[in-house]
């Protein structure tokens, strides 16, 4: 069963949320996300409806890596994968930190673009991983081919540390730490208690 496990209202394009992902129910959806030519780094372009199941059931499965489906407005829109980078993808290729947490995102294919999605999404995204005041820097590694993400990430804050060479890619190593993305942004991440926690 999914549930919504954030929400945010982006001042311009309105309502987003996350939902955790169903492996079985979500394969269909993601199969149409991962193998149009615009999700080209990720990697998927090949494959079929059985082996986007597999895959995300093995994330699902995974201790250390999740994904979820993006809303805005109620219908399902992006991809977002949470996971831990000293664990998998970077193990040993990076210096890792306490607090460190991997991302991807993955926007679906629009017929007609809305300008300034992806900004929101990725700003929606990070705001998810700040929102657990456990997080203290969000690591990525997106093609050094990808220059759109690069603008992207550095709108919302990364500064590049570096290429890393994957077994997959040459990777652009990037980090963003919870004052350098508020610093970008204008947004506060401080997590305040709820008011049914809040002392009496």
């Amino acid at each position: 069963m999914t549930a919504v496990v954030y929400r945010r209202v982006d001042p311009r394009l309105g309502g987003f949320a996350l939902r955790t992902l169903d492996p079985d129910a979500d394969a269909t959806l993601l199969h149409g996300w991962v193998t149009h030519p615009k999700a080209a780094y990720w990697l998927m372009l090949d494959a079929d409806r059985a082996r986007v199941a597999a895959e995300y059931r093995r994330i699902h499965e995974h201790p250390h890596h999740d994904a979820f489906v993006g809303l805005w407005q109620d219908r399902s829109a992006f991809l977002a994968e949470r996971y831990d980078p000293a664990r998998i993808e970077l193990v040993g290729l990076y210096d890792a930190a306490e607090g460190d947490v991997g991302m991807h995102f993955l926007c679906a294919p629009a017929e007609t673009p809305v300008h300034g999605f992806t900004l929101a999404v990725i700003t929606t995204v990070m705001a998810w991983l700040f929102a657990d005041p456990a997080t203290r820097r969000v690591v990525v590694e997106p093609d050094v081919r990808n220059t759109a993400v690069h603008a992207l990430n550095a709108a919302v804050g990364f500064e590049v540390v570096g290429p890393v060479a994957k077994p997959e890619k040459e990777a652009l190593l990037s980090v963003c730490t919870r004052a350098m993305f508020e610093k970008a942004t204008g947004l506060d991440t401080t997590v305040r208690p709820s008011p049914e926690e809040s002392p009496a």
